[in-house]
């Protein structure tokens, strides 16, 4: 199949690593793969291009022009199918099949935020996937709120397939070397990611706990970002600059969750999320919140811990007990996570699984 990919940009963001990953696993299986995107940022490119994966980027700062011009793209590179991530990319996509087309067009939702339905553009973007062949979910979350928006959707088209992952032949358990519980979080300086919560649960962690953790959060730290510097005032305010370091970006951040001994991430609302995903196919325990499907998959005790976002006091617990818990329980909990991710984020079965929504079976 031809298969052209239509995404904003190809950023740090977990959309753009899923439809990057999607992609190679697309063009490994002999399928001719290209991409769309419509901002010049271009943080994962040099993985489309060790894989020989075009890319064309059109630059409009007019939203109505934009509009046109993505259609025109699409319509002359006459695709079998076109597979689009993120909400105005995927309004897009939908706009170039009118007044008909030839491809198929397979739609992802990829955020849980309630937001979208109060807002009215949210929505509005969303009412758009009645002529989608199919919309995929990388959560039942996701999917519960397109139902929401559309209630005469046929459900038939309605798909939760969740975000790949490749995981080694066999895991490989290890953690820091450091005497201090060291935990890797990998998320951008945004309110939904709850930096803020964090803090203030690490304020709340007694003397002797702040002793024994060291937290280093990755994430995209650019000059505008007001929330992240925001955020590391109060880190240097509360005397918390030993406990919480804040980094930039990094495409190493696989070796960050290796020498670590859990994984975190407290989010006020997710898709799937991607650091979940990579952390269960290392064998990394986590601390989580109860966000979209996660608990699903992740027990207490079992695999990781769970927290509630909006309750810094719960997040002060988790990270108490992922402190106090031994190496035997921490090596078990990321052997349990190991055999989850084997079951739901096999990379193989979910490009195959796309790859039969995009075809013409």
């Amino acid at each position: 199949m031809k298969i052209l990919c239509v995404i904003d940009s190809l950023g740090t963001g977990g959309a753009q690593r899923q439809l990057v990953e999607l992609a190679k696993g697309f063009k490994e299986k002999g399928h001719e793969v290209s991409f769309l995107t419509y901002h010049n940022i271009n943080f994962f490119k040099p993985e489309l291009d060790k894989h020989s994966i075009p890319v064309k980027t059109i630059e409009e700062s007019n939203y109505v022009k934009r509009l046109f011009k993505i259609r025109k793209v699409i319509r002359k590179h006459q695709p079998d199918a076109v597979l689009s991530f993120l909400e105005a990319a995927n309004f897009m996509a939908t706009l170039a099949g009118f007044p008909s087309r030839k491809w198929k067009l397979v739609v992802g939702e990829r955020s849980a935020n309630p937001a979208i339905l109060s807002n009215r553009k949210l929505r509005f973007y969303r009412k758009a996937h009645f002529f989608a062949n199919y919309i995929v979910g990388n959560s039942h979350k996701n999917i519960e709120l397109v139902k929401k928006i559309i209630p005469s959707i046929n459900k038939d088209k309605l798909k939760v397939i969740y975000n790949s992952v490749e995981i080694p032949e066999q895991h490989n358990f290890s953690m820091s070397e450091s005497e201090s519980t060291s935990i890797v979080i990998a998320a951008s300086y945004r309110t939904v990611k709850n930096l803020n919560g964090l803090i203030q649960a690490l304020h709340l962690l007694p003397s002797e706990y702040k002793a024994k953790l060291k937290i280093n959060w990755y994430g995209n730290i650019s000059m505008d970002n007001a929330y992240y510097r925001t955020q590391q005032e109060k880190i240097n305010q509360l005397g918390l600059k030993e406990v919480l370091i804040l980094n930039d970006k990094t495409n190493q951040i696989n070796k960050k969750y290796a020498n670590a001994d859990f994984v975190g991430l407290f989010s006020h609302f997710e898709g799937f999320p991607n650091t979940i995903c990579e952390a269960m196919a290392i064998a990394k325990p986590v601390i989580v919140t109860k966000v979209s499907d996660v608990p699903l998959f992740v027990k207490e005790n079992e695999n990781g811990f769970l927290c509630e976002s909006n309750q810094p006091e719960s997040i002060k617990n988790a990270l108490i007990k992922a402190i106090d818990s031994t190496a035997d329980q921490r090596k078990k909990m990321g052997k349990n996570n190991y055999i989850t991710a084997r079951e739901v984020f096999n990379r193989d079965a979910i490009v195959e699984a796309y790859l039969k929504l995009l075809s013409n079976e």
